[in-house]
């Protein structure tokens, strides 16, 4: 059981990781024929990839710029009025939004904290220093957006507290996510004082 304890993570990360390779070049490289951008002789592996990577830079710099922002919100604003798309656009744009983008966007799990609820104690991670307008009407002044992911699911609760229900801790995001969704399984850099 130990060795499978230990062969297991290893063997499912690198599955996963050729599965998604795999995957990305097939496709990129039956969009690269297809659009008869390269000769299928001409087509060496590893190229789709390449071209993938060089995509999503392009992109990046793209929706960085001013004029690409302009551009991501009307595209945003079209995708936000079609019934079903909005609904699942707007939910996998939140999720990934989740991510640190490296932009300095305030959407980015900000800081880890521990909320206090009685007696209880819960890791979440503040996503905004703030509330929507509309909860300000009911208190909300001085609470903060707090995102509480569930153990060894994709989810979580937003709740919004009072800033003295929580206390910041001295652990990055990587390794306090890594505690909640493995149930406190894993142990996640230093200890709070």
């Amino acid at each position: 059981m130990s060795g499978l304890v230990t062969v297991l993570p290893l063997a499912l990360t690198v599955y996963v990781i050729w599965w998604l390779v795999a995957h990305v070049e097939g496709w990129l490289r039956q969009a690269l024929i297809g659009l008869h951008v390269i000769a299928p002789e001409h087509y060496y592996p590893g190229l789709g990839l390449i071209t993938g990577f060089v995509l999503l830079l392009l992109v990046g710099s793209l929706v960085t710029a001013y004029f690409g922002r302009i551009l991501l919100g009307y595209w945003n604003d079209l995708l936000g009025r079609i019934p079903l798309v909005k609904t699942l656009y707007g939910g996998f744009r939140d999720v990934v939004s989740l991510l640190p983008s490296g932009s300095g966007d305030k959407r980015d799990l900000q800081r880890v904290v521990l909320a206090h609820f009685a007696d209880v104690r819960a890791i979440g991670f503040v996503t905004r220093e703030d509330v929507p307008a509309v909860l300000e009407a009911h208190g909300g002044r001085d609470w903060v957006t707090v995102y509480f992911p569930m153990s060894y699911a994709f989810g979580g609760y937003t709740l919004y507290l009072p800033r003295e229900r929580i206390q910041p801790l001295d652990i990055s995001v990587e390794d306090a996510m890594r505690l909640a969704i493995t149930a406190g399984l894993t142990a996640g850099g230093p200890r709070s004082r």
